[in-house]
């Protein structure tokens, strides 16, 4: 496999798995109810009651969309160079527009039964899982890939 595809596997699965943690931390819900509210975005609020089944459709989308969401940048940064360059600066950045794109277009685009907080602590502290996020894809988008 070659750094493109090391990068975006890497910071995707590691970033989309310590956001569910992080999002369990700052909402005090168990992971298994945050992947139940990321499926609740396909599902609804039947999600909730679906069981194990449920548990493991939200893993799977969060690992997509992650999986995603590093692509994206990956691939920006092996044409941009200077995101890899300033990976730190790029990162925070990217978890800015990573927050903005979730909370008002993704989110409230889903049949999941929430809204996007408005109250300011879970405003920062979702802004702040987002930075980390976008400084993790764009840590293991620093390095040029090999040809």
């Amino acid at each position: 496999m070659n750094q493109t595809g090391r990068a975006i596997l890497c910071g995707g699965f590691i970033a989309g798995t310590i956001d569910i943690g992080a999002a369990a931390l700052i909402n005090h819900l168990s992971p298994a109810m945050i992947l139940h509210a990321i499926a609740s975005g396909v599902l609804g609020n039947a999600s909730f009651q679906a069981g194990a089944p449920a548990a493991w459709l939200g893993l799977g989308l969060q690992w997509a969309m992650s999986l995603l969401i590093a692509a994206i940048f990956v691939m920006a940064a092996t044409r941009m160079t200077w995101l890899r360059g300033r990976w730190p600066l790029a990162g925070l950045a990217y978890g800015v527009a990573i927050y903005v794109v979730m909370n008002y277009a993704v989110v409230p685009l889903s049949a999941a039964p929430f809204k996007a907080p408005a109250a300011p602590m879970p405003v920062v502290l979702n802004l702040l899982a987002m930075l980390l996020f976008g400084l993790i894809v764009a840590f293991f988008a620093r390095k040029p890939a090999r040809a």
